[in-house]
């Protein structure tokens, strides 16, 4: 009887040791792609904000207004998600993401100023931007396993 007993114990234990091992597993994967999601956004969200400083850097024969209104219109967006991201995301993509969203809104300022794509300013804001959007993708990647 106690042997019965013994087993019995010994079977509730590990069933539970290994339905732990299962939430626990199923809880990391449901982690990652609600940051695999966030992270999607974001990257896209900054695609938009940084093309719409691409067309209206090249739009010279728009007014101020307009191109103010456009470039602010189109990074909108990404100010909520970097909020999102920066709970959700480890440091070591916050940092980047961080990086990245003050470049661009550099960039976003200048554009809305009236700097053209054919200015020196301009290019290096855009280099700059895309040497921080590089390494926010790498730290993306690191986070979600993703290979090299």
């Amino acid at each position: 009887m106690a042997s019965t007993v013994v087993g019995g114990g010994i079977a509730t234990v590990s069933a539970g040791v290994l339905e732990r091992g299962r939430w626990k597993r199923a809880r990391g994967e449901q982690r990652t792609e609600t940051r695999r999601a966030l992270y999607g956004s974001y990257l896209a969200a900054l695609a938009k904000a940084r093309h719409a400083c691409s067309l209206m850097a090249r739009e010279t024969e728009a007014s101020v207004d307009e191109r103010r209104r456009v470039v602010w219109d189109a990074f909108e967006p990404c100010i909520s998600l970097r909020y999102e991201l920066s709970i959700s995301a480890p440091l070591s993509v916050v940092v980047p993401a961080e990086d990245t969203f003050r470049r661009l809104r550099d960039l976003r300022d200048a554009v809305a100023g009236g700097v053209t794509a054919d200015s020196d300013e301009y290019a290096r804001g855009r280099t700059g931007y895309g040497d921080a959007h590089t390494v926010l993708r790498t730290a993306m990647r690191n986070d979600l396993g993703a290979e090299p």
